[in-house]
């Protein structure tokens, strides 16, 4: 049996939610996730009780984010080619920037 753990704020967590999304709902979230720095329990946590999620830059981070501008940029690519934008994009590049702007002003 696993020991209990506490959260940081003293409180037991010890129920389960679960819920189906589709693949590209899967993307999007381990996207958000990925460029937030937490953990994907504490961003759709602090996502679902509307609180903020403030992104800490750190190498994971950092990292997340070149990967996520070079895939951009690919995609930008590939729009300039002649196909369309697409959506998930577009939510992709707002996040981008909506990171990078919370960066600067700090």
């Amino acid at each position: 049996m696993s020991a209990k753990n506490l959260d940081n704020k003293n409180r037991w967590r010890n129920k389960t939610v679960a819920f189906r999304v589709s693949p590209e709902e899967d993307e999007q979230i381990e996207t958000a996730v990925r460029l937030s720095g937490l953990t994907k329990q504490d961003y759709i946590t602090r996502r679902l009780l509307c609180r903020d999620v403030v992104v800490q830059g750190n190498p994971r981070v950092y990292k997340a984010l070149r990967n996520e501008l070079a895939a951009v940029l690919t995609e930008l690519r590939r729009v300039e080619a002649g196909t369309s934008v697409d959506g998930d994009l577009l939510d992709t590049i707002n996040m981008i920037a909506a990171i990078l702007k919370g960066m600067k002003e700090e």
